[in-house]
């Protein structure tokens, strides 16, 4: 695993510049948008291969919809725009042209979280697991690196089931390097292991989960560290064995408390080996304004913070075991 920060990108950049790559030979690729070819990174895209370029304007359920129809004649479609808009306006469209049609689309929700922190609660996208994992057959992969995000779109191509995928918009450091451990959507990655506690990250949070980690084991303390990049299908067997084997899991997100990857982990362990739980992430109120990192921090997004309450979980059920 490798960090390094002056190497850092945008998911979103490494995503265009792959699709391109793969395009270029392959012109059943297709890529539709709503008026955020800048927002995506898209400019090249359609500059070099505007055959395979749909722009439907700002009308995001029009974009589904034509994606939709053109995957069910075979058509590997990409409709990329803003998280928060997709994820909200497009619900119909994603539930019924996509989900329940079965078409192969792949969603592509940039500037997904906390993003457009500045933006405020409109532009945030902090509800879109809690929402698309009810949809039978849509999967979701939240890539948390460019390195994860390269491969991630190569499989993506092909890729049988209907996805929606969540990038943030700023440069993200580096958790992969280029020989680091296969990608496979619904597997999870364990980056750390340790039968002290479990925590489990999804997407732009892995990073600092994994640097929480790292704190833990200074103090002595050995955490399993999980890369949870799929959030459906979800990874049950990682998921109950970190309950069978550290007792107890902390869980990272860049969502609300309610409905995402907490409630994803609460849900499998309460049914299967019931363990205390930590839910990280955007407490039930509209979240402040200002940069991701500032809400990041504000919200207890950080490795210290983790690695803080990682300790209090520790000190309390062993107390009282």
């Amino acid at each position: 695993m490798s960090h390094t920060d002056n190497e850092s990108k945008p998911c979103r950049k490494a995503f265009t510049t792959i699709l391109l790559e793969l395009a270029r030979n392959d012109n059943n690729i297709i890529v539709v948008t709503s008026d955020a070819r800048g927002s995506v990174t898209l400019d090249q895209f359609a500059k070099e291969l505007p055959k395979q370029f749909i722009e439907v304007g700002i009308a995001e359920q029009n974009a589904i919809g034509v994606a939709a129809g053109l995957a069910s004649f075979g058509k590997k479609t990409f409709v990329c725009g803003p998280a928060c808009f997709y994820s909200a306006r497009s619900l119909e469209q994603i539930k019924v042209d996509v989900a329940y049609s079965n078409n192969p689309v792949k969603i592509i929700g940039v500037s997904g979280g906390v993003s457009y922190g500045a933006l405020g609660s409109t532009h945030h996208s902090l509800h879109d697991i809690a929402v698309m994992r009810t949809f039978p057959g849509l999967h979701i992969v939240f890539p948390c690196d460019v390195v994860q995000t390269i491969e991630l779109t190569r499989q993506l191509v092909d890729y049988p089931h209907p996805v929606y995928v969540r990038m943030g918009r700023g440069a993200v450091p580096d958790v992969y390097s280029n020989n680091s451990i296969p990608f496979e959507i619904g597997r999870s990655i364990t980056l750390l292991n340790g039968n002290d506690i479990t925590i489990i990250g999804t997407g732009e949070t892995v990073f600092h989960c994994l640097e929480a980690g790292k704190i833990l084991k200074e103090k002595g303390i050995n955490a399993r560290v999980i890369d949870m990049h799929t959030l459906k299908p979800l990874d049950l067997e990682a998921v109950e064995k970190a309950a069978l084997e550290t007792g107890k899991i902390i869980t990272v997100e860049e969502h609300s408390i309610y409905g995402g990857l907490g409630a994803s982990v609460a849900e499998v362990v309460s049914q299967s080996n019931p363990v205390p739980v930590k839910i990280i992430g955007i407490p039930d109120e509209n979240a402040i304004n200002g940069t991701s990192q500032e809400l990041f921090e504000y919200y207890g997004i950080s490795k210290e913070n983790i690695a803080k309450e990682a300790i209090l979980l520790i000190e309390k059920f062993t107390c009282h075991a």
